[in-house]
């Protein structure tokens, strides 16, 4: 690796012009290309597609055709003093009615039913109306074999829904789904207008420089402007969820930056240390380049973990991410490094010099955060003890953790379509867009019955299962479904569904949207186990082959695991105990599953991620014959200021999200938030410092048959390594 990256350096440096040319001309093409990105992202992947209740929709959509009776809800209600029988205002929605297909026909397929007569839909007033005439409804079936279609295809009409003059309300799945997906794309503005100049003024202050903190910037922005455009291409693979896209560059937008950050304050170290320009750009990317590299391989295998779920929206961000992170790195290494080599010390233009002052590394040491590591090494235990003990107080709430899936209750308690939705549950509410599915497949009519007789036992039931429906076209297939009793036990209805003893030649499927959502998490549960022990042993590994240690990867693996927890408590505490939900405008309910591990992959990542960096520098000081105790202060010490600004710089990012109108978004920003703060204080200032003092020597430890880097320069260093490397970081020529 050493080798390669020394020789990687080189010719960034002898062709720095066209690196930076090509590669700048590259990302923005790739920009350009993805500003059509929105018009290629889905809106499904939340499901198991090996599922039974996937199965059950399958059946039922080829025997009786897809299911649009919740595609669109209008709920109208008559003037006071009048009722829905009123002929004047019966008539206006009707004409409205009818005209719809007409007027949309590419869009809009019929009026399933409704109160009133009309041209394409059944008539059944004693279903479609409340008890006391007050209110009415029709559904309206949207063209489009897969969500994605349907969402394009209800966006083209939504204006034209509401009957005018008329108080109407617009519900059902894709009003639902078309609020969600538009609230997230003014997240992702929001992100634009408030995080990005905030990111700015925080690099001005970090580096004392216009120029200094405006290329991070470059890095981060081009990345983002990359990453959008091999998303696009990614689509023509697999279907990408709306909502990846915003996350995904979220997470690029703040590892690019934290990467040029890295680079950047190496090559001004360097230059401190006196140190030519191309020697101090060749020493950063042999250094933090390859630090840099070793942390987004960690960080992409963090994302890939996702992999084992079968869900379309994790899978889609696994892929994402990994493209994403795979492009951060490659501007921190190659563009970044080639623009430092044009500008030289200009790097430091347009600054205040108060600001800007770079310390040598024998001066970092007695920096803040080389005097904190200090005091922590001297009592590693009495400090350690109660630091521990408090992360595992937040870890407590993580009992109260329940899962949940995506509804209109992610969006504020005020927004019209939730406010819609929820008018039209409590009206009707036997008419809900979530039901219960039954599909029996069976010859004998008798056994079916039988099976329908046996379900209507279930707990929970809002109302009986009415006769089966048999399929024209597929004879054996039946079907018939209800809606859960409110505040009903989902889990134990569909148990007792799928537990019940069939007749012989019976087969029965249990779907709809409850037993979905229930399939989803099941499939999460199972395969969590998985994904965290592939995670855990891969991170494991690499960081053993980095750092030469088997006792260190353990050690950090723990300490993430420690964070993470109390992450994951800090999250229960808000979301699902509900503190602070009135002040921050939302419903405590249990946390989307799938987000949630996105949460756990990017957390353990990141925490990997600055692990990393600490333990980079600590290894090349113990590398150059310093002590255990010493490498740790030098390294705290070196990497404390840098650490510290890159977790700033997420947070600004991430934090940005805390405002979100949309429950999702706020759980990913306040678990990177809390995760950042614990990770850049007290895992790393404090218990990494006790941690390696308590280990001491033992820190090294790693069996004699492993091929480790850190062995071989502790015992015989290539002289191109010596060449490149001096004590404490300093030139050789200083010695």
């Amino acid at each position: 690796m050493f080798a390669e990256l020394t020789q990687w350096a080189d010719a960034v440096v002898r062709r720095k012009y066209t690196v930076i040319v090509v590669l700048v001309t590259g990302l923005l093409a790739l920009g350009a290309y993805g500003m059509g990105l929105g018009d290629r992202l889905g809106a499904g992947g939340w499901d198991d597609p090996a599922s039974e209740s996937v199965r059950a929709a399958h059946v039922r959509d080829r025997a009786f055709g897809g299911d649009h009776s919740a595609d669109v809800i209008l709920l109208f209600t008559a003037p006071p003093g009048s009722t829905i029988d009123d002929p004047t205002f019966g008539a206006a929605v009707v004409a409205h009615l009818n005209e719809l297909p007409r007027n949309f026909p590419a869009q809009i397929e019929r009026i399933n039913g409704a109160y009133w007569p009309t041209d394409t839909g059944l008539t059944m007033p004693e279903v479609f109306g409340s008890p006391d005439r007050g209110q009415a409804f029709a559904s309206v079936a949207i063209r489009g074999e897969d969500p994605t279609t349907q969402l394009r295809n209800y966006r083209a009409v939504a204006e034209a829904l509401p009957v005018p003059g008329i108080d109407t309300e617009v519900a059902g799945g894709q009003p639902v789904a078309a609020a969600l997906t538009d609230t997230m794309a003014q997240d992702q503005r929001r992100v634009e207008l408030l995080a990005i100049p905030a990111v700015a003024v925080l690099l001005f202050f970090l580096f004392g420089g216009v120029v200094a903190a405006a290329l991070p910037l470059l890095v981060g922005g081009l990345t983002v402007l990359g990453a959008l455009g091999l998303l696009r291409l990614l689509t023509a693979v697999v279907e990408v969820n709306s909502f990846v896209a915003p996350v995904v560059s979220m997470i690029g937008l703040g590892l690019a930056v934290d990467y040029g950050l890295f680079v950047l304050s190496r090559f001004r170290e360097e230059l401190a240390c006196g140190h030519e320009v191309e020697v101090a750009v060749r020493r950063s990317v042999v250094t933090a380049g390859r630090t840099v590299l070793f942390s987004a391989t960690i960080v992409a295998v963090a994302a890939a973990g996702i992999l084992v779920f079968p869900q379309g929206f994790l899978r889609s961000f696994a892929y994402g991410a990994i493209i994403t992170i795979a492009l951060a790195a490659l501007t921190s290494i190659t563009l970044l490094p080639a623009v430092l080599a044009v500008l030289g010390r200009r790097v430091d233009l347009l600054g205040v010099d108060w600001f800007r002052r770079t310390a040598t590394p024998a001066a970092a040491v007695r920096n803040p955060w080389g005097r904190v590591a200090g005091a922590v090494m001297k009592r590693p235990l009495t400090t350690a003890l109660p630091v521990c003990l408090g992360l595992l107080l937040l870890i407590l709430p993580i009992q109260h953790l329940a899962f949940g899936t995506i509804s209109e209750r992610f969006l504020p308690p005020e927004h019209p379509q939730r406010l819609a939705q929820q008018h039209f549950d409590e009206i009707f509410p036997l008419r809900q867009i979530d039901p219960i599915d039954l599909v029996v497949v069976s010859f004998d009519t008798a056994a079916a019955d039988r099976v329908l007789a046996a379900a209507n036992h279930a707990p929970g039931l809002a109302a009986p299962f009415p006769s089966l429906l048999q399929s024209p076209f597929q004879p054996q297939v039946l079907t018939s479904q209800t809606v859960l009793a409110e505040g009903g036990d989902a889990e134990a209805t569909i148990g007792y569904l799928r537990s019940m003893a069939l007749p012989g030649g019976t087969t029965l499927l249990v779907g709809g949207q409850p037993a979905v959502e229930l399939d989803s998490i099941d499939a999460l549960e199972r395969r969590l186990p998985l994904m965290i022990a592939l995670v855990f042993l891969s991170t494991t590994v690499l960081l053993t082959l980095t750092f030469g240690s088997v006792v260190l990867p353990l050690k950090a693996a723990a300490l993430n695991l420690l964070g993470l927890g109390a992450t994951l408590g800090i999250l229960t505490w808000i979301f699902v105990d509900g503190h602070g939900a009135d002040r921050l405008g939302f419903t405590p309910q249990p946390i989307m599953a799938l987000i949630l591990v996105v949460i756990v992959s990017v957390i353990y990542g990141l925490s990997t991620d600055y692990e990393v960096f600490l333990l980079s520098r600590i290894v090349e000081a113990r590398a150059a014959g310093a002590s255990t105790t010493d490498a740790v202060r030098t390294g705290v010490a070196q990497t404390g200021r840098i650490i510290t600004a890159a977790a700033l710089i997420l947070l600004v990012v991430t934090g940005s999200f805390v405002i979100s109108d949309l429950l999702m978004m706020q759980y990913i920003a306040f678990g990177l938030v809390a995760a950042l703060l614990i990770d850049a204080t007290v895992l790393r200032a404090v218990l990494v410092p006790a941690a390696m003092r308590l280990l001491g020597e033992a820190c090294w430890w790693a069996p004699a048959w492993l091929p480790l880097r850190t062995r071989a320069e502790r015992d015989e260093r290539s002289p191109a390594e010596v060449a490149m490397s001096g004590t404490h970081g300093e030139p050789r020529s200083a010695r």
